[in-house]
């Protein structure tokens, strides 16, 4: 008897995991669905579900700011002048990019908030593609 608890309540767990990686899975679905997200160089995607929150990946938080977010995803930004219009195009076109994956993800049901988390993953890679271009 003993067992045959153990065995429902992991296969409640199991299930209950496999649902929340189909859950993500179809949310950055919706995401890929959107043709302005999908065409923007960095893809804003959400990385797991906590309760009634997404976590969605960002390129900027306290950690790194939005101009060095930008002058990673585009690099010919490191030559221009603070005050060129390229930057604030590229600051105009995250914000709306992110503003409208969160709005997306806000839209589906069982999602009421949006976390966002600093993507340290894609600038690891990102810094690694770099290096290993500069090598060649």
């Amino acid at each position: 008897m003993q067992f045959l608890i153990v065995m429902v309540v992991a296969a409640i767990f199991v299930g209950w995991i496999g649902w929340r990686g189909f859950e993500v899975i179809s949310l950055n679905q919706k995401l890929r669905d959107n043709e302005t997200i999908a065409n923007y160089p960095y893809q804003h995607r959400v990385l797991r579900v906590e309760g009634r929150t997404a976590v969605m990946s960002a390129l900027h938080s306290y950690q790194r700011s939005a101009r060095e977010a930008l002058a990673t995803l585009h690099p010919e930004l490191r030559l221009a002048s603070d005050g060129d219009r390229s930057w604030q195009r590229a600051e105009r076109d995250l914000a709306h990019v992110q503003a409208l994956a969160g709005s997306i993800i806000l839209s589906s049901p069982g999602i009421s908030r949006i976390r966002w988390e600093l993507d340290s993953n894609w600038y690891h890679l990102t810094a690694m593609q770099h290096q290993r271009a500069g090598s060649h």
